[in-house]
């Protein structure tokens, strides 16, 4: 299957030995060359690529809109894959004033920031707007009782996580895998955007994973409002959900749940 790759293994189940088929989630190295420039190298599954493309420049404020990428180029090579990004001239001179190299790893966010002020990014302020109504509350129940039917790569390999977009009603409209969770809202984020979606409509996004800084951050820049996660979020992650206006979930299993900022917005 894409993204996977066949191997033979010996497995122990009950201290019974048996060689069996089984399949690995592929990791690539993956380049995001920007106008000839690079400027980050991560480990990503090598899938939806130009989803992560225009994500992950996106939520890391080198475009500004979605209209500053001209294009997406992806080129293989036995070292790994470039993606070759061709923005607008205002985006490239936003690059050259603030330059950030990445040597990225599945489950890191911040590494290569060059200093301390480039850790909190500029945010829009999710002020509540009448489209965004308190979710329903078997909303969240329903989006992550599908999502676990929506994870073909999660159910061969057993290594990628997932970021998905749901309506108000818990229906999935999107969903995007990748061994890192960074990764998957990255290619969520961009795939919103690449569809003319604006994350400002009604819904909110699920992931598979703890509600991180970083991961808050990328969804309050690409305006998601609500964000729910399977773990549990983290001190900052609370705190930069609640100067955004973000609606933040965590320990989202079943009908449990907790909520951490906005809590009027949760109906009873």
């Amino acid at each position: 299957m894409r993204g996977a790759t066949p191997v033979e293994v010996l497995a122990c189940r009950g201290g019974v030995r048996e060689r069996r088929p089984d399949w690995l989630a592929e990791e690539r190295p993956v380049a995001l060359v920007v106008n000839g420039i690079s400027q980050a190298v991560m480990l990503a599954t090598p899938l939806d690529l130009e989803d992560f493309a225009l994500g992950f420049a996106f939520t890391e404020g080198w475009i500004a809109t979605p209209e500053e990428l001209r294009s997406v180029e992806l080129q293989e090579s036995a070292a790994g894959i470039e993606l070759q990004l061709e923005v607008s001239a205002a985006s490239e001179w936003r690059l050259k004033e603030r330059r950030r190299l990445l040597a990225g790893r599945t489950g890191c966010g911040l590494c290569g920031a060059e200093s301390l002020q480039q850790v909190r990014l500029p945010l829009p302020k999710l002020t509540p707007q009448p489209l965004h109504q308190p979710l329903h509350p078997t909303a969240r129940a329903r989006a992550f009782a599908a999502l676990q039917e929506r994870q073909p790569l999660q159910r061969c390999t057993g290594a990628p996580h997932a970021a998905a977009w749901a309506t108000p009603e818990g229906e999935l409209r999107l969903v995007r895998e990748d061994l890192g969770r960074h990764n998957a809202l990255d290619k969520l984020i961009g795939a919103l955007l690449r569809q003319g979606r604006s994350p400002r409509e009604e819904g909110f996004a699920c992931i598979t994973s703890r509600a991180s800084f970083e991961m808050v951050q990328k969804a309050a820049r690409a305006n998601i409002a609500t964000v729910a996660a399977v773990s549990a979020p983290t001190q900052l992650a609370v705190q930069l959900a609640h100067d955004a206006g973000l609606l933040l979930l965590g320990f989202v299993r079943g009908t449990d749940w907790v909520a951490y900022t906005q809590l009027d917005r949760i109906k009873s």
